[in-house]
């Protein structure tokens, strides 16, 4: 288990990504995920009021909703560290004191709790005012309905300007940021915000950790590639830069007998800062391809292989 930052949160390596929930898994498969995240140890599951708005017949909440029969029904709530976010909603969408206070009620209600452990700012909302956003969300902490804030998709400065407010105001302040990073996708979470991070004793839950399946190894050059926005996505890293990552990915998971899905993940779970890597799974059967990962042990050869292979020199 790894700490989120200076919080008291004990969270397994792999975070369970919740946005398939509700939407390509329905309320059967996402039960048999969830259980089968616990039966191996997780605990630690990220949602969203907006999953899956995308969808079609969808408005968002269904995941937090699917979340909550499984906590009902299971009676896992004190099993488990529930993180969700506010924010990105088309229907509720920004940072204002209002619309925290009004989406977290919701959030509440659908997921059958008293309490969110981890509750996150989806996106940075520059129109209102960080002292107002801070301030709303410590009333929240205050209040006993969410125990710790986060922050995901801010940049640096802002980052940094949101924990002055807190700080300068005395109020609850950011002990996490999800950020968009992977084997193949480094530079921007690398740098800047790495470094705020860091040296501010917070953590990185690392989403997006397979690249939009790119990092499964089954979008290869020469294959036709399936009829789907998540193939398109994938396709985007069909490039030198990114077969030179497959590349070793496959040498490093030949060395270990694993996947090459679960190398990418146990890389990024060496990285500094990173206390989770967040992936999703449909099925049973998806899921038994990422839980390695918090098993497999990468050599000092096998960090380099991938480290040089993604980040050449220059």
């Amino acid at each position: 288990m790894n700490r989120i930052g200076q919080s008291d949160l004990e969270v397994f390596p792999l975070c369970l990504g919740g946005n398939v929930f509700g939407w390509t898994a329905d309320e059967a498969a996402s039960f048999a995920v969830l259980d089968a995240y616990v039966a191996a140890g997780g605990n630690f599951i990220d949602t969203a009021d907006s999953y899956s708005q995308w969808a079609e017949g969808n408005s968002g909440g269904e995941s937090e909703t699917v979340i909550g029969r499984w906590l009902a029904r299971r009676g896992r709530r004190d099993d488990v560290v529930i993180a969700t976010k506010v924010g990105m909603s088309e229907r509720d969408h920004g940072l204002s004191p209002d619309n925290i206070r009004a989406v977290s009620q919701a959030s509440l209600r659908r997921l059958g709790v008293d309490h969110i452990d981890l509750y996150y700012a989806h996106e940075d909302d520059p129109d209102t005012p960080l002292d107002d956003t801070m301030a709303a969300f410590d009333e929240l902490v205050r209040s006993g309905k969410v125990r710790y804030i986060a922050a995901s998709n801010y940049t640096a400065p802002r980052l940094a300007a949101a924990m002055d407010a807190a700080r300068q105001a005395g109020s609850a302040t950011f002990v996490a940021l999800q950020a968009h990073y992977n084997l193949v996708h480094r530079d921007e979470y690398e740098g800047a915000l790495a470094s705020l991070v860091s040296g501010a004793g917070m953590s990185c839950v690392a989403y997006s950790a397979l690249a939009d399946g790119f990092l499964t190894g089954k979008y290869r050059a020469g294959r036709d590639l399936p009829a789907s926005e998540r193939a398109e996505d994938a396709a985007a890293y069909l490039n030198p830069a990114g077969l030179a990552a497959l590349a070793a990915l496959d040498t490093v998971a030949g060395r270990h007998d694993v996947s090459v899905a679960t190398v990418a993940l146990a890389w990024l779970m060496t990285q500094p800062t990173v206390a989770a890597a967040l992936a999703s799974a449909r099925t049973v059967e998806q899921l038994a391809d990422l839980l390695p990962a918090v098993d497999v042990r990468l050599s000092a050869a096998d960090l380099a292989l991938l480290s040089s292979a993604t980040r050449p020199a220059a």
